[in-house]
């Protein structure tokens, strides 16, 4: 039997107005900063402050040129892994030729995607990339971590839970918001956007890296150390614990992931970075409690994360934005509000009543919502795991070895450790899940979801 054939693409990233030769090959490409590769100034400006180096930028366009090639090159069924072959025009060139740095970005990439990446460095020929004017950051000494800052539940969370509520340094990673408001912090926004001719690859994994790379330049400027990363355990771990058929692991916030990555921001930036996982070992609905004990606050605030998976178009009814209700991560939101005791206002969901019997009677009518065909897809896929995920609590020590393994190195902590926090969160999971579930009653569509069928069929 023969391998699968190899793929992937050969990138080069070209400087703004550089002449370069048209590319007529499906498996090639030229990307130019200012057209496919878009700074903002504006935003960039937000992190032009004293420290600021033609390092950062470098990492910027790297990060940028990654998430290019990932987003460009459609997976295939019969192979998961893709070669690249990418060219980026680099200021500190000496650095980024080093053979550490280049063996650290190829192993937290190779690790974070499940591809294969050569990257190849040449000289910056434009003008310079340092900033008209660089400033002292406009808060003191009183920051003690850095955090990516998105709009979902867990950030908004573990932010406060983490400090005193002005310890964070908050790096804002949404993709939803574009126009700086008056009061913005440094490093609010992303300060690039790639643009891809009909963007063919979903999964995007490159994600994590450009939002590691992000939070580590913000740490070298505030000179912090620790990144704190909010993922609960069941986003962290989940998708290690119970990767999808065919489907390369999701290591995007792995504690063996955040190990290379450390490696690789030393090398390339001089500067220690520790990425924390502080709740590593708990579930989402045990941080949103924490939250609400934490901070003594109403929960309306919660009421404006996003969590939901699905394109935007597809989450609108009557034309106001809601969140789909049915991906897995708002099915995990559902039960992490539930565990934390917070009813969710009627409006938050398209797919908002799970207890009728079937899937068809729970969507609210074509004239009020346009849906996808994969949004039962998601759905069903998204209670299996969590089901499966809740049926590992009850697997004996020997089956959780591999990963207990895996962690333990990562994180430094004696395996007998290890294997007690997992087991307790995956515990706690079950009991959250199975109260979840129960508040849907027995008649709900998605308890024959959990058993393989869809739709009302089995599948």
């Amino acid at each position: 039997m023969t391998s699968p054939e190899r793929y992937g693409l050969t990138l080069r990233v070209v400087e703004t107005g550089q002449r370069h030769q048209r590319v007529h090959s499906g498996s090639a490409a030229v990307a130019e900063i200012g057209k496919e590769i878009v700074f903002d100034p504006d935003v960039l400006d937000t992190y032009d402050y004293e420290g600021w180096k033609p390092i950062h930028h470098d990492l910027l366009v790297v990060s940028a040129a990654i998430e290019y090639a990932d987003r460009r090159t459609a997976r295939r069924i019969s192979r998961w892994a893709r070669d690249f072959n990418i060219t980026v025009p680099v200021v500190e060139v000496a650095t980024w030729q080093r053979p550490e740095v280049q063996g650290s970005l190829r192993a937290a990439l190779r690790h974070l995607t499940g591809d294969d990446w050569q990257l190849t460095f040449v000289p910056w020929q434009g003008q310079g990339v340092l900033g008209a004017r660089q400033r002292s950051l406009p808060f003191g000494t009183e920051r003690s971590f850095v955090i990516a800052y998105s709009d979902g539940l867990d950030s908004r969370c573990v932010s406060k839970v983490s400090g005193n509520g002005t310890d964070a340094v908050c790096v804002r990673v949404t993709k939803h918001r574009h126009t700086l408001k008056a009061g913005d912090e440094p490093f609010d926004q992303i300060p690039f956007r790639v643009d891809v001719p009909s963007s063919r690859e979903s999964s995007v994994r490159s994600r994590g890296f450009k939002f590691a790379a992000v939070t580590a330049i913000a740490a070298h400027l505030t000179g912090l150390t620790r990144v704190v990363v909010p993922e609960s355990g069941q986003g962290a771990l989940g998708p290690v614990l119970l990767p999808l058929h065919n489907v390369y692991a999701d290591y995007r916030n792995h504690p063996t992931y955040f190990r290379k990555m450390e490696r690789f921001i030393k090398a390339v930036l001089g500067h220690e970075v520790r990425y924390d996982q502080p709740r590593l070992w708990n579930t989402k609905g045990e941080t949103i409690s924490a939250f609400r004990r934490t901070t003594n606050k109403a929960v309306d605030e919660l009421f404006e994360t996003r969590s939901c998976w699905q394109q935007r178009w597809n989450a609108k009814m009557d034309g106001k934005l809601r969140q789909c209700g049915l991906c897995a991560a708002c099915l995990l939101r559902r039960m992490s509000m539930h565990a934390a005791g917070i009813e969710e206002p009627e409006h938050t969901y398209v797919i908002a009543d799970l207890t009728v019997p079937a899937f068809r009677d729970a969507l609210p009518g074509r004239k009020k919502v346009r849906l996808s065909r994969t949004m039962a897809e998601y759905g069903s896929v998204g209670v299996r795991h969590l089901q499966q995920l809740a049926d590992m609590a009850d697997l004996p020590d020997a089956d959780l070895k591999v990963h207990v393994f895996e962690i333990a190195r990562a994180t430094g902590e004696p395996q007998d450790d290890v294997l007690k926090n997992l087991r307790n969160m995956l515990l706690t999971h079950a009991k959250e899940w199975r109260a979840f579930m129960a508040a849907q009653g027995e008649q709900s569509f998605l308890r024959s979801w959990t058993k393989g069928e869809r739709h009302g069929r089995s599948e």
